[in-house]
This record gives C-alpha cells, structure tokens and sequence, in this order.
C-alpha cells in the first residue's frame, strides 16, 4: 500500500472508485488506485482514531472531507503534529490541500450536482429514480431550485446517498466530474 485516502462514508468511496476507473479508461490506465487503499471512517469524527493507526506506517495519508467539518478536520491535523495551529483556521479551504486533505465545497452530492449541472444529473438517473424524483418535486416542501431539489433527493432513501454520486460520475462526462475529486485524485498519483 503506498497510500491511504480517508473518507467520511460509502458514498465517498464509491465517487472516487468510479472516477478514478473513468479516468483509468480514458488515460489507458495512467490513474488507477493500484496500491491506494481507500479507507472509509464512518463519519468525520474517527479522522484522529485512523490518523493515529495510520502512523509510523510508510503510507501517504490524504483524505476527503465536507466543509461543514474543515475546522475539526484542522484541529485534529494539528493536534498531532501534522499541522501548524499557530495561525488558526483561514476562510478557505486551499490551506489543507498541501497536507493532502480536500475539502468539498459543501459536501460530495453537491459538488458533483455543481459539477455536471442539474440537467446532466437528471439525465444520469434510471428511470424508475427519475419518476421518483418528479414525484419528489411535486410535494409542497420541495419547491426551491432543482440543484437544492437534487440535493435532498439524494439522502431520501436508504442506499440512494451511497450510490448517487458515483452513479451520477458513471454517466457524465469526464470534464464535468468533480475539481475537488479530481485533484485528490491527482495528488493519489503523485501530481
């Protein structure tokens, strides 16, 4: 194993797994997690647990997390040592990217919602999740953007979450896959 990538949950893992296969096909296998253990933790608050078993081992640590979670994703990274607290958190996320940890903008869903658009996200559902999804718009609660829609669809129902974003990674075009995802996926293969 050369490298470790911590991630929050399934559906993480399984958004990188399906880019990191896309871009194997379309780079004649230049990106493929061959030695690359992805690892996931359950929930953000077992980073230090991993991050602790994880050290003396030769492995790289990088990790994936929401935007929501950066300042405890910052104070666990400085509490053991992989990171300077003296200057305290910064409003944007770049300062932990050169430590290998990528934040999403808010979380996974919505970059890749960002990331391929609305209407490409419509077009990645099967049809039995898309006359799911029109039923789901139609309720009275549900009447804000369809970006906002798509958001809240994914974590309506129990294995939609874990599937949605690497479903939607599957069928879109590469050049519409996720920044974040991709540089962490860079960085996995040393660029």
């Amino acid at each position: 194993m050369t490298a470790v990538v911590l991630v929050e949950g399934r559906s993480d893992r399984l958004a990188l797994e399906a880019l990191a296969r896309r871009r194997a096909e379309s780079q004649a296998g230049d990106d493929s997690l061959d030695g690359v253990e992805l690892r996931e933790l359950d929930g953000i608050t077992n980073l230090r647990k991993a991050l602790t078993a994880l050290r003396g081992t030769s492995a790289r640590v990088l990790g994936l997390y929401d935007a929501a979670e950066r300042r405890y994703v910052q104070m666990v990274l400085a509490r053991l040592g992989m990171l300077d607290d003296a200057a305290g958190p910064t409003p944007d996320m770049d300062p932990l990217e050169p430590l290998g940890f990528f934040g999403c903008e808010r979380d996974l869903e919505d970059e890749v919602i960002r990331a391929a658009g609305a209407e490409l996200v419509l077009e990645a559902l099967d049809t039995r999740e898309r006359a799911r999804f029109r039923r789901f718009q139609r309720q009275p609660a549900q009447r804000v953007r369809i970006e906002e829609q798509l958001h809240r669809f994914a974590g309506t129902a129990a294995g939609r979450k874990s599937r949605f974003a690497a479903d939607v990674i599957d069928a879109v075009p590469l050049d519409r896959t996720p920044a974040t995802l991709n540089r962490l996926l860079d960085r996995v293969g040393g660029r």
